[in-house]
């Protein structure tokens, strides 16, 4: 048996802001992975591995 809920939320101003900042991140390390693939694809190279992927985005974000 499946079920199904829906709710909706109403967060209050430093949640808004803490869910934006949270969104905002995910975006720009979604961007970032697209982007390293676009380059690979780009180069004739193979896609790189997620393991990969989240290294070198890592680096990238703490330089």
């Amino acid at each position: 048996m499946q079920l199904r809920y829906s709710f909706r939320l109403y967060p209050n101003g430093p949640q808004r802001s803490a869910l934006a900042q949270a969104f905002g991140c995910a975006r720009v390390v979604y961007n970032d992975a697209l982007r390293a693939r676009e380059t690979a694809r780009a180069a004739g190279e193979a896609f790189p591995r997620t393991g990969d992927l989240s290294k070198l985005l890592i680096t990238e974000a703490k330089q």
